[in-house]
């Protein structure tokens, strides 16, 4: 997980996150937090003083430090400080900070299409298509095997997505015939998309990569990632009328605020809606 060495405090926090089955990747993340903490203090974190806390974070005020990584570093603190010191109220010095509500990227349905046309390569493109016409996060995409596709109900089925739930999402005929396509020519056992390491899954740095060269390929002025094409999917849904309950299953959404947010960029659907004062009429003269 780490190169640091593990010190007894550290290893009963990886152990209190194992027994709450946190992902590796949240392991990864609160370990260095608390690491970086104790560098900050240069001493020990289980020496923490009240006001340390206060004082770490406007350090990483000062460093500039985003509101995602400032909400992270109270996340990976207050579990710290909470579970592994059993110390509450320590965590609750610290300051969440608001996020900045900024509307999703999305292309349209044109660009989505000159995009998918200049991917890199077959496989690329099918891991693409999978992305804008099935609305899976990137992780998803990844871990997808090939007893995943249901071709019989037409479905692929998403094992353990975020939140650790499984889901199915629809599989579109032409989405069907790129994936055989892409079967028979690498006859792919296991994962869906082999990586390079034998055995292994082809990564999301490595699908984040082709979506950029696609874009660059495509001569889009927009920043594009794996993420955009989700969200164009949500939203083209959207400007097609589907109940946005449905949506949200799709997604795999916990909550309907989540989903709800696409209402604001589906630019169809608010530009359909007739304003008021069109069915105003002047008084009579």
């Amino acid at each position: 997980m780490t190169s640091a060495p593990t010190t007894p405090l550290r290893q009963r926090m990886i152990e209190d996150m194992t027994i709450r089955q946190f992902g590796s990747k949240t392991q990864h993340d609160y370990v260095r937090v608390v690491a970086d903490f104790a560098r900050f203090l240069g001493r020990p974190p289980d020496h923490t003083e009240p006001e340390d806390l206060r004082r770490y974070q406007l350090h990483l005020a000062a460093e500039g430090a985003s509101p995602a990584k400032m909400n992270a570093a109270v996340s990976a603190l207050r579990f710290f400080f909470k579970v592994t010191l059993a110390r509450p109220s320590f965590g609750e010095r610290l300051a969440s900070v608001r996020k900045e509500d900024r509307l999703p990227q999305v292309l349209s349905p044109q660009e989505v299409a000159l995009l998918l046309h200049c991917a890199p390569s077959l496989k690329h493109k099918a891991a693409l298509s999978i992305a804008y016409g099935c609305g899976l996060r990137v992780s998803e995409i990844v871990h997808l095997k090939v007893g995943d596709i249901d071709s019989g109900r037409m479905l692929i089925r998403v094992e353990q997505g975020k939140g650790r739930k499984d889901r199915y999402v629809m599989l579109s005929p032409d989405l069907l015939e790129l994936l055989r396509r892409w079967w028979r020519a690498a006859r792919p056992r296991g994962w869906l998309f082999p990586g390079r390491d034998p055995g292994q899954p082809i990564t999301a740095r490595q699908l984040n990569r082709a979506c950029k060269v696609a874009a660059t390929t495509a001569a889009l002025d927009k920043p594009v990632s794996m993420h955009t094409l989700r969200h164009s999917f949500a939203t083209h849904l959207l400007e097609r009328r589907t109940d946005v309950r449905v949506i949200q299953v799709l997604l795999g959404h916990k909550k309907l605020d989540t989903t709800a947010r696409y209402t604001r960029v589906a630019l169809k659907t608010l530009g359909a809606v007739t304003s008021p004062l069109t069915y105003l009429r002047p008084p009579p003269s």
